[in-house]
């Protein structure tokens, strides 16, 4: 019963007109939605619609809380989903949003409260993603991440990640998979480039994918997520296999959107 309620309001929330004022922000701020075809921009608004309704949301450092905040946050973790089967990040329960980048106090954690993620207190950041908790994110970066995906840092896309990754009880890079054979080719994949990575960032020689995803396994997966979508030709040049893991997982081809729109700031294999 409790499911069929949720649903049904899912469902209402869904069929609600996307206001004229939401889709001019997604326009203007979240660069990949215009090279959506129509039927894709139609799934996300209506995604986004249920996420706004279903997250908490709280401005934190001064920071007040608009809906363009709110609504290129939603898109931009809602798009991670577009191809996946999925319950609107049931493991997201609270978004919080700082001004710009914040130093985090150290917070005490509840007895049954369990910390997977890579989390470190009393650090600088641009986010944080709690593997039963908030996540944590500093507006002007996602806004810089959402207008200029050529740079290849989306701080919403590597928190997501995150919680996605977290879906199956650990933040591991392996988020849950459909199926044996998607598995090994994952793990065969992931941990190869993971390993490439992590070798040449030890000698200091700079690469395609940011250095960062080299500290761990789930880092490698989040970072290859921005890589995906924000410079999806350059990730499929220089790691084939993994931009083909990658599409398999998200059920989505961000390289065919770029190559069909061709906008000069996103078409590159640098």
């Amino acid at each position: 019963m409790i499911h069929w309620l949720r649903d049904h309001r899912r469902s209402e929330i869904r069929e609600r007109p996307f206001p004229g004022e939401w889709e001019a922000i997604v326009l203007a701020n979240v660069a990949h939605f215009k090279m959506l075809e129509d039927a894709e921009r139609t799934e996300l608004c209506a995604m986004v619609q249920v996420f706004l309704e279903e997250k908490n949301w709280e401005g934190c450092g001064g920071l007040e809380l608009t809906d363009e905040i709110r609504i290129t946050i939603a898109a931009e973790a809602c798009l991670l989903l577009l191809g996946l089967p999925h319950d609107y990040y049931r493991n997201v329960d609270s978004i919080l949003v700082y001004p710009t980048t914040v130093v985090v106090p150290e917070r005490r954690y509840g007895v049954f409260e369990r910390i997977d993620g890579p989390v470190d207190a009393n650090a600088a950041i641009l986010g944080q993603a709690f593997a039963q908790g908030p996540v944590i994110l500093v507006w002007d970066a996602v806004l810089r991440g959402a207008r200029h995906p050529e740079q290849g840092h989306n701080v919403v896309y590597h928190e997501f990640a995150h919680k996605l990754d977290m879906l199956d009880g650990a933040a591991d890079g392996t988020p849950p998979l459909t199926g044996s054979d998607l598995f090994a080719e994952w793990v065969t994949v992931c941990t190869r480039e993971f390993l490439r990575l992590r070798g040449l960032a030890k000698k200091g020689q700079t690469t395609f994918l940011d250095a960062y995803g080299a500290t761990n396994e789930a880092e490698f997966f989040a970072v290859a997520t921005e890589e995906f979508f924000d410079r999806p030709l350059a990730l499929r040049t220089h790691a084939p296999d993994l931009y083909h893991v990658l599409g398999s997982y998200y059920r989505q081809d961000p390289a065919a959107r770029v190559s069909r729109i061709n906008p000069p700031e996103l078409n590159t294999s640098n």
